[in-house]
This record gives structure tokens, C-alpha cells and sequence, in this order.
């Protein structure tokens, strides 16, 4: 069973219309990989997933809660199943996100502490536990301003992490960084996927895309246009817009 489907899914802004029909499956502990023009869709697709924009239309399922998106207005049951949705969606962003007036530490227990109502002692534990995992047990108690823009990044995943979440969201999540600094946060997203965590990726990073991902998508003006094996839609792609943008970005 599909841990994520998306279904006719339709995103519009006024009168553009920036995802047009987009349906799409990922499988348990599988990585996909998003890839494609700047403008594409790519993002918009991600942040309909866990509804930080509400789609116009189309039916958005994860972890076997479904909304259906048919009307304007949600109704209450709709946006209790949306909490829901994004309890078990951890989601990386582009830019880091961190509250600079908390230290690292007080950054990851934030949510649990407010949004699941973990005990404090609970939220710290995890919150060291995941720290460890990105390699940054050491830099708990500094403050956002004192960290590189790569361990800002790896402690915006622990963050994510903290929630247990059943799928990670990453959005861009190296496109912030310095080249020296981008392989530190792929390291970590590598060893995620070795672990089985469920990863749907929007990157520009193709080596990122054809070592680790079990599917790779490219998307164009809105739609889905080609998926499959990375290899094969990375190397050898059957649409010609895909080539296209093969041939400016490798």
C-alpha cells in the first residue's frame, strides 16, 4: 500500500495554474527524486502534500489519511486530518528556518513540546538522539548564528526528525548552501535512505538523485511528465523535454 498518493491534482494561483493534474504513488522506505525547471511545479507539488498550500483540487492521502479537496472551504473534519497528515510529514526547506533566539537544543523540542505535548525529558532525549545522528551533538547549546550554513541545514532535519515523522519533505534542501558545504547534508539524507525512511526529494544535486533514489521524476510547466529508474530517466529519457534539460543542467 502506498504510503503517499496523490490524485488529480490540480494548484492554482489566481489564474496561473501551477499543477495541472498531477497524480502520483510512493511505496513505504522508498526515495523519490523531483527534478526540473525552476517554475515547474516542483515545490508547489511538496507543499501540497502536507497542505502548507491547499491544493484546488484533487484527492492528497498519506499514511492512509485521505482529503479530498472538492470545494473552497475545509470543512473541521478536513483540517483535523490535515493536522494529522502533517504530524506524520516532517518537512526541510530551502532557507534553514531556525529560531535564532533558541539555542539548537531548544530548536528541536519546540514542536514536540507545543504540537505533540511530549514531556520535556522525552523531547530532549530525542532531540539528542537525532542530533547525534546529523553529527552535531556537540553544537546543542549554540545559538543559529554561530552554526555554518551546513550544520543549520543538518539541524533543520533533526528537527524534522524529532517528530517521528512516517515521510520526510526535503524542498531544495542543499540550493541555500555553499558547494563545500552541500555534500555534509547529503551525507545525512544518504543514510536516511539506507535506513528505509520515505523521502520525497525536489533537488537540482542529479549525482544526489541517481545514487540514492529508487525513482526519479521530472516535472515541466505543471505536469508530471516522465518517471521511472533514475538511470533511466537521468541517462537515457524517453521525452524530449527531459532530455532538454538534461543536456543544460549535467
Amino acid at each position: 500500500m502506498s504510503i503517499i498518493r496523490v490524485s488529480h491534482l490540480d494548484k492554482l494561483f489566481g489564474r496561473l495554474h501551477v499543477l495541472k493534474d498531477v497524480s502520483l504513488a510512493v511505496e513505504p522506505q522508498e526515495v523519490v527524486c523531483i527534478i526540473g525547471r525552476s517554475g515547474s511545479g516542483k515545490s508547489t507539488l511538496l507543499r501540497c502534500i502536507n497542505f502548507l498550500e491547499q491544493p484546488t483540487h484533487g484527492v492528497i492521502e498519506v499514511d492512509g489519511l485521505v482529503v479530498n479537496v472538492a470545494q473552497h472551504r475545509l470543512t473541521d473534519q478536513q483540517k483535523q486530518t490535515i493536522h494529522q497528515i502533517r504530524l506524520c510529514t516532517g518537512m526541510v526547506f530551502q532557507e534553514f528556518n531556525l529560531f535564532p533566539h533558541l539555542s539548537v537544543l531548544d530548536n528541536l523540542i519546540e514542536a514536540p513540546l507545543t504540537v505533540k505535548g511530549t514531556p520535556r525529558d522525552q523531547a530532549t532525549a530525542l532531540a539528542e538522539k537525532y542530533l547525534d545522528k546529523v553529527g552535531l551533538m556537540s553544537k546543542r547549546n549554540e545559538f543559529p548564528a554561530r552554526l555554518s550554513g551546513g550544520q543549520k541545514q543538518r539541524v533543520a532535519i533533526a528537527r524534522a526528525l524529532t517528530m517521528e515523522p512516517k515521510v520526510m519533505l526535503f524542498d531544495e534542501p542543499t540550493s541555500a548552501l555553499d558547494p563545500e558545504l552541500i555534500g555534509e547534508v547529503l551525507d545525512v539524507m544518504k543514510d536516511l535512505a539506507k535506513e528505509g525512511m520515505t523521502m520525497v526529494v525536489v533537488t537540482h544535486e542529479m549525482g544526489f538523485a541517481s545514487e540514492v533514489s529508487n525513482r526519479a521524476i521530472f516535472m515541466d510547466q505543471g505536469e508530471l511528465v516522465e518517471e521511472g529508474p533514475p538511470h533511466k530517466v537521468l541517462a537515457n529519457p524517453s521525452d524530449p523535454r527531459t532530455r532538454q534539460f538534461l543536456e543544460r543542467v549535467l
